[in-house]
């Protein structure tokens, strides 16, 4: 079989498998008989225990029979998640929920690090520095913006009235 490019890939193993529509997995859709179904049955896993908060969606009865053991929700980026799994999973609501949270717990790691006595390296944690040595005009934009940014903010806070604002 030749593609459109008139080149001869048949040496390829596989090539063009999907060239003959009566060959498509899907086309026309296979009526399953109950024969094929045999070996699609299997025993559920053993539940593992939930000795801890496990948040799941709300689509499901239960928990994974398996789940991992990250640590539970706690603090405020703990209560935005669960308030995103009230929400379905096909709902911008929980995906944009669970985002909000990943940024919250971020700043609450950084609180705790503080807390801590560790003050965190943050410009070698965010790769700063290899930005700057690598890309440095989109680190200068970046610098530039957030500046503008943190600046309107500190003017509007400021309480003072100008013909700006």
């Amino acid at each position: 079989m030749k593609n459109k490019s008139n080149k001869d890939y048949s040496h390829i193993k596989g090539w063009a498998i999907d060239a003959d529509p009566k060959n498509d997995p899907v086309y026309p859709m296979k009526n399953r008989t109950n024969g094929e179904h045999k070996g699609y049955n299997w025993k559920r896993p053993k539940q593992q225990a939930v000795d801890r908060e496990v948040l799941h969606s709300n689509e499901r009865p239960n928990v994974s029979a398996v789940f991992g053991l990250a640590p539970e929700p706690s603090g405020l980026s703990g209560m935005i998640r669960r308030f995103a799994f009230k929400y379905s999973e096909n709902e911008h609501t929980h995906w944009l929920s669970l985002l909000f949270a990943d940024r919250v717990n971020e700043l609450e790691g950084l609180v705790d690090d503080i807390k801590k006595g560790q003050f965190p390296n943050i410009i070698a944690e965010k790769g700063w520095g290899a930005q700057w040595k690598h890309d440095r005009k989109t680190m200068i934009k970046k610098i530039t913006v957030g500046t503008a940014i943190v600046a309107g903010i500190a003017i509007m806070l400021s309480g003072k009235r100008n013909k700006y604002f």
